[in-house]
């Protein structure tokens, strides 16, 4: 757009997804799932002896981090961005103060961008310190195999490391408090994943409280008052992340948060004119995807280009093995807004692709219609390859498309997106 932009970042570019997230977490997975696949010895190949080494793949990881991390900078180098390393407060409604090292800063602009990330939770559990439980940024630097593993939180998070675990040949067990896994995604994929999980050797506790943490043992109590606890040589706080929303000079400025994050209304704006915010800090949806699409909203916005973010059309993935991936409405929210619909499942084994890819696995899709127009309103998929078409799904989710419509595109074969027109076809 030709403005002159300044960037301030206290620690890597990048962020949460690039440093100590996505990237980091899918790098440890594939090496885990074909470890996995090499002690199975499918597919007509015979390995001996297969070993893990976690130190390789630690190095792996960051080689990969350190690779993408240059390209960033150097996308905004050709960009002509000012970066700054410092850490950013505001002190006015078109002013911020940085501090580097030493020395601060005055940086005036007419337009400020929020997008400061998040943090692991730390939940207010006895016994929850640093030196005894590792969160999501600094288990990436672990360098040995645990024997055994307990993992506070049976979110997104807990999910992924719990598939790790398990299949580099830990004992795994999940602490969640409520009553199922996978909050947030379509109830009946989820329990798919639950007992897929459990075949794999994952042990759930599920609707169990975390009462404290002793050493290396933690202790929770069931709905039912029942008791019990897990001893491990390492435990995983894993209960998700908190908007980083402190130190900023909000409340000075006047910007209206919580400590669930920085409000703004569909254009990324916030309740003080020229300020604006987009990604984890905004609480809304913490992928690193949604925020892109939120900071292009917001910067479109602050220069007269009307734009909005649509939140129905933005995919999201949970990449255990098998990945599940989704976009739209769940049943249980079509249900809670009293909408009409239709839906189809299909197992993934319809598509040939599948089948020659993951031997003895299965999966399905979901699709979800509306029952008058048949406009396609919600796709949720469990099964390996399902990340990679997910964004079909999320088009038809957000141009409103008709399953009749999205019926008459051709898929290529074989590919194991074709379950996912399978699924089409049989919601129509």
């Amino acid at each position: 757009m030709g403005k002159k932009v300044t960037l301030v970042e206290k620690q890597s570019l990048g962020g949460t997804c690039l440093n100590v997230g996505c990237i980091p977490a899918k790098t440890f997975l594939r090496s885990s799932k074909l470890f996995h696949e090499c002690q199975q010895a499918a597919y007509g190949v015979r390995v001996t002896s297969p070993q893990f080494d976690m130190l390789a793949v630690v190095e792996r990881k960051k080689k990969i981090v350190s690779t993408l991390t240059r390209g960033v900078a150097g996308l905004l180098r050709q960009a002509g961005v000012e970066t700054i390393t410092g850490v950013a407060k505001l002190v006015a409604r078109n002013a911020v103060e940085v501090q580097v090292q030493v020395e601060e800063q005055r940086i005036e602009a007419h337009n400020i961008l929020l997008a400061t990330g998040s943090r692991p939770a730390v939940p207010p559990i006895p016994g929850l310190r640093p030196e005894a439980v590792l969160d999501s940024n600094r288990i990436f630097d672990m360098a040995r195999i645990p024997e055994k593993v307990a993992i506070i939180g049976g979110g997104i998070i807990g999910l992924e490391f719990a598939c790790f675990f398990s299949e580099i040949g830990s004992s795994v067990d999940v602490v969640e408090m409520l009553p199922r896994i996978a909050t947030g995604t379509d109830e009946e994929i989820a329990g798919r994943l639950l007992k897929t999980m459990e075949r794999q050797g994952v042990k759930f506790h599920l609707s169990a409280k975390v009462l404290e943490v002793s050493g290396q043992t933690v202790h929770y109590a069931l709905a039912d008052g029942t008791k019990g606890s897990i001893t491990a040589d390492c435990i995983l706080n894993a209960t998700g992340r908190s908007p980083v929303v402190e130190g900023l000079g909000l409340e000075e400025v006047g910007v209206d948060f919580t400590a669930k994050g920085i409000r703004t209304d569909e254009r990324g704006k916030t309740n003080v004119a020229g300020i604006w915010a987009c990604g984890d800090v905004t609480g809304r949806r913490m992928l690193a995807h949604a925020a892109t699409r939120e900071g292009i909203v917001a910067v479109n916005n602050m220069f007269g280009k009307r734009d909005r973010i649509r939140y129905d059309g933005i995919p999201s993935v949970i990449y255990t093995h098998p990945e599940v991936a989704c976009v739209g409405k769940t049943e249980e929210e079509l249900k809670a807004l009293g909408i009409e619909y239709r839906k189809a499942m299909v197992p993934m084994a319809v598509a040939g692709r599948f089948l020659i890819e993951n031997e003895g696995a299965s999966g399905l899709v979901k699709v979800l219609a509306g029952a008058k127009y048949g406009e396609i309103l919600g796709v949720h998929a469990l099964g390996d390859g399902c990340s990679e078409f997910i964004v079909a799904a999320a088009i038809m989710v957000e141009t409103e498309m008709c399953a009749l419509a999205a019926g008459e595109i051709v898929f290529p074969h074989p590919t194991v997106s074709e379950a996912l027109r399978e699924a089409i076809l049989a919601v129509h």
